[in-house]
């Protein structure tokens, strides 16, 4: 049933993490690999998915372009948008290289843009899955966050995950509906692909 639902589909994932520039050479970024997103990807297409993988690190505003400019040039059936993207930025990136030794160095961080939530505006017919990770998070705080990141972004799922003493915990989250969880990736993995 799955490989007749999936064949075909036009697939757009972005996986792994963002970079934000404080100076000409120093980042701040995340611990994402983009492993997920790396395993929805071969999973699909072995159910025969046409898909196209956006694999960081990206630049934030590298990410955002591209991102864009596929959802203007094609349409995707789905667009599964697991990219550990940077909640903030430095206010004022410093020309060059901050010199070192410099004592009570402080920086001004402000929000970033929320990519996710142009995703539905540029291709209001495409299926969104969405992923909040909550480190330590309960397993009602977890489903609380998916689900206030459904209303704001119009994601049709959402995957909600945690990494803390218990290991790793993922669950998916359809509306009024749970499901999971599932302590491996692998096993997150072939339980979405049957709710896309």
């Amino acid at each position: 049933m799955a490989i007749n639902k999936l064949k075909g589909k036009k697939v757009l994932i972005t996986a792994g993490p963002t970079w934000v520039r404080l100076d000409s050479v120093r980042i701040i970024s995340n611990i994402a690999t983009g492993e997920t997103g790396v395993l929805i990807a071969r999973a699909l297409r072995r159910l025969g998915a046409n898909v196209k993988l956006l694999l960081g690190p990206f630049e934030l505003s590298s990410l955002d372009k591209t991102l864009t400019k596929e959802l203007k040039a094609k349409r995707y059936d789905i667009v599964i948008h697991s990219s550990a993207v940077s909640d903030y930025k430095a206010g004022k990136a410093f020309q060059g290289k901050i010199k070192s030794g410099i004592k009570n160095l402080k920086l001004t961080l402000v929000p970033t843009k929320k990519i996710i939530n142009t995703i539905k505006k540029l291709s209001p017919g495409t299926r969104l899955v969405g992923f909040k990770f909550e480190p330590n998070a309960s397993k009602v705080r977890l489903i609380s966050e998916a689900r206030m990141l459904m209303r704001r972004s119009c994601c049709d799922l959402v995957v909600a995950n945690t990494l803390g003493n218990r290991g790793y915990h993922a669950l998916i989250v359809d509306g009024h509906k749970v499901f999971g969880p599932y302590s491996k990736k692998t096993e997150l993995v072939s339980n979405l692909i049957r709710h896309l």
